[in-house]
C-alpha cells in the first residue's frame, strides 16, 4: 500500500515558481502608510516647495475662468456674466494681438539662436582652463549679473549705449555722430538679446559645468592616446556627454518660447514704442491690468499657456525620437 507522500503528483510537490527561480519568497508590496512613515523626513522637506507651487501656480489656474466671463472685480466670479468665447474672438481679430505674437516669436527666435548655445560655449571655454583658481574666479564673475534686477541692467545699458551714454560721448568728443541704441526700434531686438546674454549666460553655464564634471577623464586620455586633438576630443567626447542635458534644456526653452520677458520689455517700452516692444506678456498686462479688460488679458494668457504646453509636448516627443529621455517619459 502506497503512502500519501508517494501518491502526490510531482506538480503538487514542487515549490512555487517564484521560490523555485529565486530561492526567496516573493516580495510583498509595502503599504502606503508604511512608506509615508518611513519617508516622513523627505516629505517634510518637500512640503514647502509643494505648497509654493500649489499656491502660486496650480490654484491660480482656476482663475482662467475669467477668460469666459465679463469679469468685474467688485462683483467676483459668481456675479460676472458669462460671455463664452467672445474674448477669444476679440483678441484673434485684434491686430495688436498678432503684432505682439510676431514680436514674441521674433525675440524668441533670436534668443534661441544666440542665447541658448552661449552658456554651453562659455562652459566649454571655462572647462578648458587648467588653473582651478582662475576657473572659480571667472565663474563667480560671469554669473553675478543674474542676481541684478532688470531695472539696474537697463540703467547700466542706458549709461553705456544711450544718447548721453559713454559711447555717444566718446563719439562726440572725436567729431562723430552720436549713437543712441536705446531708442532705436530697428536695433531693439539685438539690444534685448544682448541684455539677456549678459545677464543670464553665467547662470545657464552652471548646469553645463555640472554635466561636464561627470565626464570620465579616462575618455579624454584614451582619445589623446589615439591621436585626437583638442577639437576632436571636444566633438567626440565632450559634446556627446552633455547632449542629454542640452536636449532637456532645449525642450524646456521651447515650452517657454512665448515668455521672452516682462519686466525687461516693460521698462523699455516707452523708449522704442509699443510696435517694436509689445510682446504677449505686456499685451496681457496692459489689457488686463491697465485697461481693466480682464477677460481679454486672461484669454491671451490662456492661449499663451496652451501653446506653451503643446510646444513642450512636441519637443519632448522629438527628444524621444532622437533617443533621449527628454523632460518626462511616456
Amino acid at each position: 500500500m502506497t503512502s500519501p507522500a508517494t501518491t502526490r503528483s510531482p506538480r503538487a510537490a514542487s515549490p512555487p515558481a517564484s521560490k523555485a527561480k529565486t530561492g526567496r519568497p516573493p516580495l510583498r508590496r509595502v503599504p502606503l502608510r508604511v512608506r509615508l512613515r518611513n519617508n516622513w523626513v523627505m516629505l517634510a522637506l518637500m512640503a514647502p516647495g509643494l505648497l509654493f507651487f500649489a499656491a502660486f501656480f496650480y490654484v491660480p489656474m482656476l482663475g482662467n475662468i475669467v477668460a469666459f466671463q465679463d469679469y468685474q472685480p467688485f462683483i467676483g466670479f459668481k456675479g460676472s456674466p458669462w460671455v463664452g468665447l467672445a474674448s477669444f474672438q476679440e483678441i484673434f481679430s485684434d491686430p495688436a494681438f498678432w503684432e505682439s505674437v510676431r514680436n514674441t516669436l521674433a525675440f524668441a527666435a533670436l534668443q534661441l539662436i544666440f542665447f541658448f548655445p552661449a552658456p554651453l560655449a562659455l562652459a566649454l571655454l571655462i572647462n578648458s582652463v587648467v588653473s582651478s583658481r582662475v576657473k572659480k574666479f571667472v565663474q563667480s564673475v560671469v554669473y553675478l549679473p543674474h542676481f541684478i534686477s532688470w531695472v539696474l541692467v537697463v540703467a547700466l545699458f542706458q549709461q553705456v549705449l544711450g544718447g548721453a551714454g559713454l559711447i555717444s560721448n566718446f563719439l562726440r568728443d572725436h567729431g562723430l555722430s552720436a549713437l543712441d541704441v536705446m531708442t532705436d526700434p530697428s536695433t531693439f531686438p539685438m539690444l534685448i538679446t544682448a541684455q539677456v546674454i549678459w545677464k543670464d549666460i553665467g547662470w545657464g553655464m552652471i548646469i553645463y559645468l555640472a554635466a561636464l564634471a561627470n565626464v570620465d577623464q579616462s575618455l579624454y586620455e584614451s582619445a589623446a592616446v589615439d591621436g585626437a586633438g583638442p577639437w576632436r576630443r571636444m566633438w567626440h567626447v565632450t559634446l556627446p556627454a552633455v547632449r542629454g542635458v542640452t536636449i532637456m534644456l532645449l525642450v524646456l526653452r521651447l515650452g517657454d518660447v512665448l515668455s521672452v520677458g516682462f519686466e525687461q520689455f516693460l521698462l523699455q517700452r516707452d523708449a522704442v514704442g509699443a510696435r517694436a516692444s509689445e510682446v504677449l506678456d505686456t499685451y496681457v498686462y496692459y489689457h488686463g491690468v491697465v485697461y481693466g479688460d480682464w477677460g481679454i488679458g486672461a484669454a491671451a494668457g490662456l492661449v499663451k499657456g496652451v501653446v506653451g504646453a503643446l510646444m513642450i509636448w512636441g519637443a519632448n516627443r522629438l527628444a524621444h525620437a532622437f533617443g533621449e529621455q527628454g523632460v518626462y517619459s511616456t
